[in-house]
């Protein structure tokens, strides 16, 4: 009997130890995006364009990537899968844009931008029921710590969309609209000003 019970320990110990290394590891896996060398990235806004760099430092939930989108006539359009570490860039006209995350649940983010300005967001990870959920927090100007910003740049390392992004995503539609629609909702009941909100004057 002593046996038996100290082999379940001992099982229930792999079992959070695993747990651990996979929900609050580090670099996460690279899937259905390309990776581009550092040295080899030259990401800018464009004179009538914005540029916007969603990227995600937090090693926390590194088994599960997030996938960030904007919200086109309420039609997801994908912008990128974001693992831990990475971060995608992403040219958009100026004016108000609504973005949205998904991981076990969504959550949303607006934006005005203006052209010729780089901005930046962050795909912050937290604890689901099953998995990692993530959020979209936009990085204000006036209240920029610019050496940290420098660290979380140099931390996460390039990836790019490809055809296969847009695959996976046309496979998972089905659950990444029911989501939007399902946490839509609720988003939309928060206060407005307990909504997160990109600037334009947040540009650099």
């Amino acid at each position: 009997m002593l046996q038996t019970s100290g082999f379940k320990i001992r099982i229930v110990r792999f079992v959070f130890v695993l747990v651990v290394i996979l929900f609050f590891g580090c670099a996460g896996t690279v899937k259905n995006m390309r990776e581009i060398p550092d040295e080899h990235a030259a990401y800018a806004p464009d004179e009538d364009r914005a540029l916007i760099v969603f990227m995600r430092p937090s090693g926390i939930g590194s088994a599960v990537q997030s996938s960030v989108f904007k919200l086109v006539d309420e039609n997801p359009e994908l912008i990128g899968i974001v693992a831990a570490k990475k971060k995608v860039a992403y040219h958009l006209d100026p004016g108000e844009h609504l973005f949205m995350v998904i991981g076990e649940s969504a959550d949303f983010m607006k934006a005005d931008v203006q052209p010729g300005k780089k901005y930046y967001v962050l795909v912050t990870p937290r604890m689901g029921v099953w998995k990692a959920r993530f959020s979209l927090k936009p990085i204000h100007k006036d209240q920029l710590d610019p050496e940290k910003l420098a660290k979380w740049e140099k931390q996460c390392h390039w990836v790019e969309k490809t055809y296969e992004s847009d695959q996976w995503a046309d496979s998972n539609m089905p659950s990444i609209e029911s989501k939007k629609i399902k946490y839509m909702e609720t988003w939309l009941q928060r206060p407005e000003s307990e909504r997160p909100a990109l600037y334009a004057e947040d540009g650099f």
